[in-house]
């Protein structure tokens, strides 16, 4: 059955890989949903309204006013919410249950492991005000593992789990950072081809570029930047 949404989804998002998943699936959908931006260099995350939306004060969370029943329904953490619309809509989310189980531990490989460790990497190699050699080693290391148990994945197949699913739209958002995570993309040639196949899918594209102006506008932002920097502001 075919579900159709006449009032649009609120969208609480800023341009981080985890907020590109939701992006990207709303785009894939081609349902409505409104963007509404959360500066997370300027604490928006921490306002007493999003905070009822999301109560671990990260992004990106949604509200879906045509939840079950009819009733509006708030959903925080990006798994969680690409779970819930891609059951609601009955889109990119195996009905087998032997495949639904391969998507959900790419799902969770990337929530527990891609993600975190990855965003370690970039915080100890990019932001860190001291340089830790340690740290910067031990995250490159872990992220060039996870690279390669992801090659491995793909090995003979056009997208993570076979079928184009909520597993990939976890996963892109993060691999695109290579560069900065001192990965050599040529090491992983079926993660290379797969991003390329992902960056030509139109919606793909289309949810990469949310708000991207003002992404790019605000690294711009010499005030923006010399403001002191939020606690606890990363994305889930």
């Amino acid at each position: 059955m075919t579900i159709q949404q006449s009032k649009p989804i609120d969208l609480y998002y800023w341009t981080t890989p985890n907020g590109k998943k939701i992006s990207i699936m709303l785009e894939e959908l081609g349902v409505p949903y409104t963007v509404h931006l959360i500066h997370i260099g300027r604490g928006d995350q921490f306002a007493p309204d999003f905070l009822k939306i999301s109560p671990n004060n990260k992004i990106p969370a949604i509200l879906d006013p045509e939840g079950p029943g009819g009733e509006p329904i708030s959903v925080f953490e990006s798994g969680a919410i690409l779970k819930y619309l891609a059951e609601k809509f009955g889109r990119f989310y195996p009905e087998d249950p032997r495949e639904r189980v391969k998507v959900d531990e790419w799902l969770m490989w990337q929530m527990g492991g891609f993600g975190p460790m990855l965003g370690q990497n970039h915080h100890f190699v990019q932001y860190a005000p001291e340089r830790i050699e340690y740290a910067m080693n031990r995250y490159v290391e872990e992220t060039r593992r996870l690279y390669g148990v992801l090659d491995k994945q793909l090995e003979g197949k056009d997208y993570v789990t076979g079928e184009f699913s909520i597993a990939d739209m976890a996963i892109i958002g993060w691999a695109l950072g290579w560069k900065n995570q001192r990965v050599d993309i040529d090491s992983v040639p079926n993660v290379k081809a797969w991003i390329a196949r992902m960056e030509a899918r139109p919606a793909v594209a289309r949810g990469l570029a949310v708000a991207s102006e003002e992404a790019d506008k605000l690294k711009a932002d010499k005030e923006y930047q010399a403001a002191p920097v939020q606690v606890n502001q990363n994305a889930a």
